[in-house]
């Protein structure tokens, strides 16, 4: 009985609630004060995205204050582009880092397969929000992008986070042991995250032209059911991942 007490606790199994959660916040601190003593992950978030702001200002100037239709598309475009792409950039850490300190075996026997992968998601969702927040201060101050509907436009940058957070976790974790990590994490997050990265393109777009809730609802709820959608699969899918 305890032989199988135990092995049902290192396996995800029947592990009780509390002890996931606790399990979770171990590896939630332990990603962040190792983020904040390397700061690599935010640093090449943030880096990229200034990057991409200040060239996109020095091309198109204030392109912000222009409110047609078409313009507020290619500004939601831009946005999304850089949030993409810096997204990319760094979300792959989490996992990489484990593997080149030759700390996946260690954490394997500290905390379940469940507790890593919240663990894991909570710490990539922090580090999108963060980027969300930088991102777009600069895109208002170099690019002048006016958003007439701030409650909506909020929104949909979380709902977006959502889906690129639970979509590159589970990547970023199959991609571990990988010899060229970077570039396979991009050619597999591509795929799967460009179609919700046109749903949020049109949806912002709307908010920065002052739709209504109406008319960014349903862009709204296509993200929030890819979110969730993909959070479930991947919490049935990371234990094989993990223990491959």
């Amino acid at each position: 009985m305890d032989h199988e007490i135990s092995t049902a606790k290192f396996a995800g199994i029947r592990t009780p609630f509390r002890q996931i959660m606790t399990a979770m916040q171990a590896v939630l601190i332990k990603d962040v004060r190792s983020e904040l003593r390397t700061r690599y992950a935010i640093n090449a978030l943030i880096l990229f995205a200034a990057g991409a702001v200040v060239a996109v200002s020095l091309g198109i100037g204030f392109f912000g204050l222009r409110r047609d239709a078409d313009s507020l598309r290619i500004q939601a475009v831009l946005l999304w582009i850089a949030l993409l792409f810096a997204a990319l950039n760094g979300l792959s850490r989490s996992f990489v880092h484990e593997e080149e300190t030759r700390t996946l075996a260690s954490l394997r026997l500290a905390a379940p397969p469940l507790a890593v992968y919240l663990g894991k998601f909570w710490f990539n969702l922090a580090l999108l929000l963060v980027l969300d927040t930088v991102t777009t201060l600069l895109f208002v101050m170099f690019v002048r992008v006016q958003v007439a509907n701030i409650p909506l436009f909020v929104s949909l940058l979380a709902a977006g986070s959502l889906c690129l957070a639970t979509a590159t976790t589970i990547l970023a974790a199959v991609i571990a042991k990988a010899s060229f990590k970077n570039t396979l994490f991009a050619v597999l997050a591509f795929p799967l995250l460009a179609p919700t990265l046109i749903v949020a393109i049109e949806g912002t777009a709307t908010a920065l032209g002052g739709g209504s809730w109406s008319e960014g609802f349903s862009a709204l709820r296509t993200l929030l059911a890819y979110a969730v959608a993909t959070f479930v699969a991947s919490l049935f899918l990371f234990r094989f991942v993990w223990e491959a």
